[in-house]
Formats: structure tokens, sequence, C-alpha cells
């Protein structure tokens, strides 16, 4: 597959907008907005050109390319560490714990509390892959091409990362979980919410909604049973976090309940075991894998086979623009 995920450019707004509008609603970091994304795109371009070398409020924004059509074919994003434009906003599910004496009986009741404990984690985001492509491994590639940039780039992160995977949301647009919480004081449906948050930020959350628990019980039965539940499309994806080591700690979305993913950075399988090895020559034979190079903005990725002796396979070694003494890094497929 003549495949590769590069570092977005300027360049690709339209097609990085087309896709958007084939999201369905309710994806914050893809919003179909031309001007939210070209703004997404100018963020991306000086993080990629900053120096920075210790976590920030940089936005990390890469594409998979069809090299032989040019054309772009899936996006996903990094950030380098939430909270700092302006608070991130979860709810977290916990107990709220009563005993009577006089009845003999304790009561434990669920309730969502609105935090910001997720503050300062590094973020992976952003993941779409346009319904042409969706075969031969390229979401695999999308997904797992961000921790090979992480491990390329550790200082810039942080030592907790998290994921947000979308809601349920309903046949017309809507979301059961915004309706039955947020939506009752802010006078405005979830998609107009959702695409206010995608262009101006969530400080609108902090500015209007209460403070106290809401207690899950008190909640229609619809909402309650969205909580924490993942999009029917984002299932997979839940399931490739998982196989990273991200976990679900009972973080879940302010706008549509989704489940907010949690992992340790150092012991996301794919930073952990990623190997970084300089080219020896080519060959076709190895080990079929997920293979990386270049820093920040000449950051490149691709499937391709890796000799136990370094060397890479010649289409790898072209699609990646790299020779004999060249640095690679590299996970098993």
């Amino acid at each position: 597959m003549n495949y590769v995920i590069r570092a977005a450019k300027p360049g690709d707004l339209q097609s990085i907008y087309e896709m958007a509008k084939l999201t369905g609603g309710g994806f914050t970091n893809l919003p179909p907005d031309k001007k939210a994304l070209r703004a997404k795109l100018e963020r991306a371009e000086a993080s990629f050109a900053s120096e920075k070398e210790y976590p920030a409020d940089e936005l990390y924004l890469m594409v998979l390319e069809d090299l032989d059509s040019g054309e772009v074919r899936g996006t996903c994003q990094i950030f380098g560490q939430v909270g700092q434009r302006w608070p991130f906003y979860s709810y977290r599910i916990g107990t709220d714990s009563k005993h009577s004496e006089q009845l003999g009986r304790t009561f434990h009741a669920q309730v969502l509390m609105l935090s910001n404990d997720l503050n300062g984690a590094s973020e992976v985001g952003g993941l779409f892959l346009h319904p042409a492509a969706r075969a031969g491994g390229l979401g695999l590639l999308l997904a797992r091409s961000r921790y090979l940039f992480i491990a390329r780039h550790r200082a810039r992160f942080g030592d907790r990362i998290l994921a947000e995977l979308r809601g349920v949301i309903d046949e017309a647009g809507g979301s059961p979980f915004w309706d039955g919480v947020a939506g009752k004081f802010f006078g405005m449906n979830f998609q107009e919410a959702d695409q206010f948050n995608a262009v101006h930020g969530n400080q609108f959350i902090a500015d209007l909604m209460p403070k106290h628990p809401v207690y899950i019980a008190m909640l229609n039965e619809h909402a309650r049973s969205v909580i924490g539940v993942p999009h029917p499309t984002g299932r997979a994806a839940m399931r490739m976090l998982e196989n990273e080591g991200f976990a679900f700690e009972n973080y879940v979305d302010i706008f549509d309940g989704g489940p907010t993913m949690t992992a340790r950075t150092d012991q996301v399988a794919s930073v952990r075991d990623a190997k970084h090895v300089e080219v020896t020559g080519i060959a076709e034979s190895g080990e079929d894998a997920l293979i990386a190079t270049g820093r920040l903005g000449d950051f490149r990725c691709c499937f391709g086979k890796v000799g136990a002796d370094g060397t890479v396979d010649a289409e790898a070694a072209r699609i990646l623009g790299v020779g004999k003494g060249d640095e690679i890094s590299w996970i098993g497929r």
C-alpha cells in the first residue's frame, strides 16, 4: 500500500474540510468549519516549527496521504498538553454514600462531578479515516503513528495521556446525554453547542455549568444509558486504545457522555515498545512493521518490513526517504 502519514500543511485544508463533513457531528477535533480548520492548520504549523522540548499547548496535526493519487484519506492529532489555553473539563463518575441508623441501611448514589483532573495530560484525538480507505489496516496506521511520533519526541509530552471517544449521537444528530444534562442550562441544542465548542473552546461550560454534582439516578433513562458508551463507529477505536494500554477510569465527555480513556504515556505499548535503530541497508525480508523517521514537520510513517539487522524494504525506504545510516523508529505490526 502506497500510503504515508505526514505533517499536515495549509494546502490540505480543502481535503480535511471535505472529510470533516463526513463525520456526522460530535467530532469536536474535526469540525466542518473552514475557519476553525484553517486555525488548526496554522496552529499545527507553528507547533511543528517550535523548538520547545517540554509539554506545551502544541497541536500536531497529521494526515494520511495516498501517494498514488495524492489524495488525503485520513487525519489524526496529538495535543502536547491540555488545559493550558482554557481548563480541560470532564465529568468524573463518583459515588455519594449515605447511611441511616434508623433504617439500618446505606445508600450509594452515582454522581457526575465536573472535574479538571486531566489538566496537564497529553491527548491523542481527531482520528478520522475516509470511508473509501477503510481497509488494509489504515486506521491502525493512523492511530499508532501518533505513538511513534510521541516516542520520537518524548520530551514534548506529559506523563499521562488521554483519548476522548465520541459518545452516542441519535439519528437526528442530537445527544441524549446533552439533552438530559447540560442542555438544560445552556439554551442551545447539542449541535449548536458542539459547533461552538469546536470553534471557540469550552470556557462557556465553566461560565454556565452548575458546579454541584449531578445525581445520575435523576436523569432520564435514555441519558443514563449512554454514559460512558462510545458511538458505534468508535468501538474499534476503543479496542485499539485498550490494546495500547488505555483504560476507562470513570471520566466522560461533558457534551455527549462518551468515555475518556487514559494511560501512563510510557506504558502505552507503541511508545514503550518502539525500537530506534540505524538503517543498515535494503532487504525485502523482515518483520511487518510501522516505520517512522524525521523530526517534527519532517515526520513520516508507513507500513514496511524491518530486518533484525536493521534493514528496511525498498518501498518503505522510498516512501520515507531513508537509506543506510538514517535513523528510524519502528514497532511490529
